[in-house]
């Protein structure tokens, strides 16, 4: 039997892709090429999408001599390497092997996935670790979305949060949880926050030069308590599994108005006992969410790059607070009994590294983590490794990482959604 090795795929450099059956598809951990096991390619899911990387040289094993090599062209033709952007509910392994040229700019804030092509279709070292089905692609109807933009709009004309939400979030980005919130169901953004604490250097709507367009544009307006409960109310009430969520990557940090949101959560739970009042933070200020816990939020979703403060400070740029304010946010919600989850960003050959897994694997266990959210980090690779400059460590492999937190820890939760508590 022939052992599943799939093709490497290049572009043209004209947006034409294709593959070359002489030259097997691998990948990147940390800074190492790796060689893909057979069993951690899956089929390309739906909802993602081929990126082909300019100023980018594909590299790739030679069927014949079993040796790297960079590619420059296919007889006359020159050629670029291809990532994939998978789908929400994935997690991937490894990232696409490359060789920057010189000059070349900085990649857009997406994550960069091996891919590769056999028998007929395409495929990527990947898992769905989220059974969920809140943003698969089948499942937004278009004329629907259409009808149901009109219909808030017309039943909330003032509500500036509503125009955002329909105008900006579901029609011009396509936002999943924007475009859930026009169809009642699910998990429903609040965005609120235009300023932020800290200065990511991933943060997609906010980028300053970085030479790095960001994302999205961040939010414009600050938007009431009264705004915010007569959307999130009616949610609450009749959508199914309903979640509103302060925290959206068209925002900076929901905590740098924590008035804002104590009034909100407060006159939502006025009017309202059902459904998930969510936050995801920073977790900076761990004497605001004290508050939140007393006017009634249920979740806390703490986003980290790293259990380890001095990678966690590289990425995060923290103003005013410090990684052991992050952790009294966890011990406040914790203490009070709700429920707190991990939005894990994962990038291969780091989240996987064993001194990180000491870290967090000390996180985990000291403070009774309920969830991990796997999130694959959207950054250039090669900028992400020369600002956190971690140590040369062999990672054990971001599959291998998830299979040992499952038994490590048989009560903690693994997905990539803020899950409804109800």
């Amino acid at each position: 039997m022939t052992r599943f090795s799939p093709s490497l795929v290049v572009s043209d450099g004209k947006g034409h892709v294709f593959e070359l059956e002489e030259y097997q598809a691998i990948g990147v951990s940390g800074e190492n090429i790796v060689e893909i096991p057979a069993d951690e390619w899956i089929p390309l899911p739906e909802g993602s999408q081929l990126m082909e990387l300019p100023g980018r040289l594909p590299v790739a094993k030679d069927r014949q001599t079993g040796e790297v090599v960079t590619l420059t062209e296919t007889g006359d033709e020159k050629v670029l390497a291809v990532s994939a952007f998978v789908a929400p509910a994935y997690t991937v392994f490894y990232h696409a092997a490359w060789e920057k040229q010189p000059r070349a700019r900085r990649l857009s804030l997406y994550a960069y996935s091996a891919v590769g092509w056999s028998d007929g279709r395409f495929y990527v070292p990947a898992i769905r670790i989220d059974p969920d089905i809140r943003q698969d692609p089948p499942n937004f109807n278009q004329s629907e979305i259409a009808r149901s933009a009109r219909r808030i709009l017309k039943r909330f004309p003032h509500n500036r949060l509503a125009a955002h939400l329909v105008n900006n979030c579901a029609l011009t980005y396509g936002c999943p949880a924007a475009l859930n919130y026009l169809l009642n169901r699910w998990e429903m953004p609040l965005p609120t926050a235009r300023t932020c604490n800290s200065a990511c250097i991933g943060c997609l709507s906010l980028q300053k030069d970085s030479d790095v367009c960001s994302a999205q544009h961040r939010i414009s307006l600050t938007p009431t308590a009264a705004e915010i409960i007569e959307l999130a109310v009616p949610h609450l009430e009749t959508a199914p599994n309903p979640v509103v969520s302060f925290g959206q990557g068209c925002e900076g940090e929901p905590l740098s108005n924590p008035q804002l949101l104590y009034d909100a959560i407060k006159g939502m739970r006025r009017q309202t006992a059902q459904g998930t009042i969510n936050l995801n933070s920073n977790a900076s200020r761990p004497d605001v969410v004290a508050k939140l816990v007393e006017a009634g939020l249920d979740s806390l979703r703490i986003s980290l790059n790293s259990a380890r403060p001095e990678f966690y400070t590289r990425y995060f740029r923290p103003k005013n607070y410090t990684f052991d304010n992050v952790l009294e946010s966890i011990r406040v919600m914790k203490n009070a009994g709700r429920f707190v989850s991990v939005n894990y960003f994962v990038f291969a050959g780091f989240t996987d590294q064993p001194s990180e897994i000491a870290a967090f694997e000390k996180l985990l266990a000291d403070y009774a983590i309920d969830l991990i959210q796997w999130r694959n980090l959207n950054i250039d690779p090669e900028w992400y490794w020369d600002e956190l400059a971690p140590p040369e460590e062999t990672g054990l492999g971001i599959r291998q990482l998830i299979e040992y937190y499952k038994t490590r820890f048989p009560r903690l939760r693994h997905g990539y959604f803020n899950p409804y508590l109800g």
